[in-house]
């Protein structure tokens, strides 16, 4: 009979479902058996419990995580001060879902499955040092932006049922001086049943508003300012990648340098990666529409200044178009050659703030 593996030699792989109050484990060995799986409360002492409970079933190779930059964020920050390796891993798609069914089991049951089969292999982001707080600074000025455009909405919605005494002083004006002459309206507070004085209020009120979210917006650009400079000196040298663009590409890495394998994997991080598209005697290449969307957008919209301000870009433009090239298949090929650039920087620049 075949010699009994104990727990000591055995090597395990873990997988976690993570959600707000709890989270459900599973493990598995090598050759894709499942041990257990078990539930346990999100908190520092569920935490030790989990990884304790991981560790009685043999010794820990590595724990998939799904919502690591989530409801996992707490978890996964304690397994990487323990030194366990933690992969990132995507929810199962909804085929395999329909397949299997939904549950907390099942779903970490696959989380460990795809560490195993090498689906899922990035690291997860460790959500902590000077680009956690770039991310959760860029998160609070990306909702004052749309609060401020819902506000502006409503003030030109109330202007224009305003009556005619309020809306023929301002309707005329641009939209700072508007926000400017709306905010000094001063209505009788005694008089609110008049709807002249009552749209007064309303239009001080929203006005307000927007001049106290402009003042969160100028501070929330001097702070990232001030962090990105840090973070990323060598980015921001790049032509066309300002403190947004370079805020958010920071971001998106993440700051652990292993998590870029490479700048192919960096490019297929960002959305730049080209994706055949060839059938016999046709060879092209498609869009690819993965990635991380928002850092795709930064890298178009340095593309877009380049092709426009670089002399070298536009030379490469002007060669490309001659071969046959349309526009956007020339923008495609110059988003992938910027985010081999910006690989490198980040890079560099990861390794300083290590070395620091």
């Amino acid at each position: 009979m075949p010699k009994r593996t104990s727990n000591r030699t055995r090597v395990v792989i873990g997988g976690v479902d993570t959600h707000g109050r709890t989270h459900h484990a599973a493990v598995i060995d090598q050759q894709g058996r499942l041990l257990g799986d078990r539930e346990f409360p999100a908190d520092r002492g569920g935490y030790q419990q989990l990884l304790g409970w991981l560790g009685r079933h043999g010794q820990l190779e590595a724990v998939g995580v799904e919502g690591s930059g989530s409801y996992g964020a707490g978890l996964t920050r304690l397994l990487l001060d323990r030194g366990v390796k933690v992969v990132e891993v995507d929810r199962p798609d909804r085929r395999t879902r329909r397949q299997r069914g939904k549950s907390d089991p099942i779903d970490a049951e696959a989380a460990a499955r795809a560490v195993l089969a090498g689906v899922a292999t990035a690291p997860a982001k460790r959500r902590d040092g000077i680009v956690e707080a770039i991310r959760a600074l860029r998160a609070a000025r990306s909702g004052a932006i749309k609060a401020r455009t819902a506000a502006i909405n409503q003030l030109k919605g109330l202007l224009v049922t305003a009556p005619a005494s309020v809306r023929e002083g301002l309707d005329a004006l641009p939209r700072a001086a508007l926000v400017a002459a709306c905010a000094r309206l001063r209505p009788d507070e005694a008089t609110l049943d008049d709807p002249v004085q009552g749209v007064k209020a309303a239009l001080r009120a929203v006005a307000c508003r927007i001049h106290q979210l402009d003042e969160e917006l100028s501070l929330a650009d001097q702070r990232l300012a001030t962090l990105v400079r840090r973070a990323a000196p060598r980015l921001l040298k790049l032509h066309a990648i300002g403190v947004d663009h370079a805020g958010q590409l920071l971001t998106t890495a993440g700051q652990r340098p292993e998590r870029l394998r490479g700048e192919a994997a960096f490019a297929h991080l960002c959305g730049v990666a080209p994706i055949p598209a060839s059938s016999g005697a046709t060879h092209r290449h498609r869009l690819h529409r993965g990635g991380d969307r928002d850092a795709n957008r930064a890298l178009h919209l340095a593309v877009v200044v380049r092709m426009r301000w670089c002399p070298r870009t536009r030379g490469y433009a002007e060669r490309r178009t001659t071969e046959g090239l349309s526009k956007p298949e020339i923008l495609r090929c110059v988003k992938r050659y910027l985010a081999r650039e910006v690989y490198h920087a980040l890079v560099a620049d990861f390794e300083a703030l290590h070395a620091t």
